[in-house]
């Protein structure tokens, strides 16, 4: 028998203590009468973490989520994401020795075929970034692909960026 009392991981997703009083007035949280939260608070152990930017492997100042969140408590570790490897595979030099993505771009110049390129486009930082982009297209250039053979398959996001901002990042990469 474990001489280790029970614990309990309880993730409480949304009940953020946001240290602004100005949003005190907006806090359904802190309006609410929570007792038994307010009791549990009190008598056991409990901690506030960061939950946006570089505590949870994003850029300063990204929001987190609850996928970014729950990875980083359950690892124990800040997990880099997907978006901060990428970045950091493009200022290293690494994203351009990518064999894949070199292979399809000289496969297609070699044989004066197509890459489609199918991703979300925005700047939201939560599931993508525009320099990404950049960087593949800057890639195929850099391979000889021409530019009328290179499609981009733009999904606006419209949800970590403005709904109606789709159109002003399409411009930027056509641009």
């Amino acid at each position: 028998m474990s001489s280790h009392p029970p614990l309990v991981l309880l993730i409480r997703d949304g009940w953020g203590k946001n240290p602004n009083p100005d949003h005190d007035r907006f806090n359904a949280i802190g309006l609410a009468e929570t007792p038994v939260a307010d009791r549990l608070i009190l008598a056991y152990p409990n901690t506030l973490i960061q939950t946006s930017g570089e505590n949870v492997g994003l850029p300063a100042g990204v929001m987190g989520n609850s996928e970014v969140g729950h990875q980083n408590i359950g690892a124990g570790r800040i997990v880099d994401q997907e978006l901060m490897r990428i970045t950091a595979a493009i200022a290293d030099g690494s994203f351009a020795r990518n064999k894949a993505l070199n292979g399809a771009f000289d496969h297609a110049t070699a044989t004066g075929g197509r890459v489609h390129l199918v991703g979300l486009v925005s700047d939201g930082q939560v599931h993508s970034d525009l320099g990404h982009l950049f960087a593949l297209i800057d890639m195929a250039a850099r391979r000889g692909l021409a530019t009328d053979t290179l499609l981009v398959h733009a999904i606006t996001d419209g949800r970590d960026t403005s709904p109606r901002s789709g159109l002003g990042y399409v411009a930027r990469v056509e641009a």
